[in-house]
């Protein structure tokens, strides 16, 4: 699974896989993958930089990359503390009504809160490119658009390359006019927040409107023919996030999430806006039903809901209450049936890439591989 983009990276097979897990992400780079660590979670640089000396220790010398989550503009003097005072008590009401519905307990009395939406907020995002900048890592991924002009700069001066999410082809062209180096084509059936257009459409229209940008074509794609597809589409490789969710190597300190996610089908995933006040595509649990009712206060815009869900998520999760239980996933988690390494994963990718590549041969009138 070669392309110009993975032989620049030095990379066996063009799948670039993005996790919030430092282990996840070693072992797609070793297993000629280019494994891109999800920053958002780290608030405090401290964390980030533990989690980047371990993935740099265990990635095998192969290339990696980081993906962080900042707006290309900036706001001036705005706190935590004074986005927070912008949270209604209607919605503060709301919340604590639905966990008591549930009957979810309280955290322990000094207990922060395990998640937090902070690492959303441009200076939290910054910091973490303070940290990362002193690792090798050759890709910087924004989740939400261009990043700022300077850290474009930034990055281009230490020879990294900058890919942004785009889920439109009007998105992307203001992408390769930021100077972005890849797109990456995210169509509507991914986890977390997406765009209208399914992948399918999406990834042509975003290799026509940038050519000559590389573009990774993201969104429903867990299979070697999906891979072979991708390519044929005209990109140069995939973005794959949900399906390493249920390898052996991610720590979801949840076996109860991790058996919803091997029992879920393809349909049962939504687009909400309760995690994070942007449509997101997670897990349908009778959380995202109570925020998507119409009869509720309805959700706020980000990063308002972020921080008013922050606590509540974090006790969900802590103690584990299924029917609240969810997680950003994509569509592609109907395919998601059996615990399996991230090795088994790319096995299965290659396997399958190779067989439809022969499909395809045969279908042309040629034999064997090319």
């Amino acid at each position: 699974m070669q392309t110009e983009l993975s032989r620049t990276l030095g990379i066996e097979h063009a799948v670039f896989g993005f996790t919030p897990f430092p282990a996840v992400a070693a072992a797609i780079s070793r297993a000629g993958g280019f494994g891109v660590l999800g920053a958002v979670r780290y608030t405090a640089p401290d964390d980030l930089k533990r989690d980047l000396d371990w993935l740099d220790a265990h990635a095998g010398g192969r290339p990696y990359g980081l993906d962080v989550v900042m707006p290309a503009k900036k706001v001036e003097g705005v706190s935590e503390a004074d986005v927070e005072a912008m949270i209604p008590e209607e919605h503060r009401r709301f919340v604590r009504d639905t966990l008591a519905a549930h009957g979810v307990p309280e955290l322990a009395e000094g207990e922060a809160p395990g998640w937090r939406i902070t690492g959303w907020m441009e200076q939290v995002a910054r910091t973490q490119l303070d940290v990362a900048f002193d690792y090798p890592i050759r890709l910087l991924a924004n989740a939400l658009g261009s990043p700022p002009a300077d850290v474009v700069t930034r990055a281009h001066d230490r020879d990294v390359l900058v890919a942004a999410l785009a889920g439109s082809a009007r998105h992307a062209r203001k992408h390769q006019e930021a100077g972005i180096d890849i797109v990456v084509a995210q169509g509507y059936e991914a986890g977390g927040h997406t765009g209208e257009i399914a992948t399918m459409v999406l990834t042509p229209e975003i290799v026509a409107a940038v050519d000559p940008l590389p573009v990774l074509a993201a969104g429903g794609i867990g299979s070697g023919p999906q891979v072979a597809a991708a390519l044929t589409l005209g990109a140069q490789g995939v973005w794959l996030g949900s399906i390493w969710l249920t390898t052996a190597e991610a720590d979801l300190h949840s076996p109860a999430l991790t058996r919803k996610l091997l029992a879920a089908g393809s349909g049962d995933t939504v687009r909400s806006r309760a995690l994070t006040g942007k449509p997101a595509r997670q897990l349908r649990t009778a959380w995202t039903d109570a925020w998507d009712d119409p009869a509720g206060p309805g959700t706020l815009p980000m990063p308002l809901q972020g921080l008013l869900v922050a606590e509540a998520v974090s006790r969900i999760q802590k103690y584990e209450v299924e029917p609240l239980l969810g997680t950003p996933v994509g569509q592609i988690v109907g395919r998601m049936t059996a615990e399996r390494s991230v090795q088994a994963v790319f096995d299965d990718l290659t396997r399958g890439f190779e067989q439809a590549v022969d499909r395809i041969n045969r279908i042309a009138g040629r034999s064997g591989r090319s």
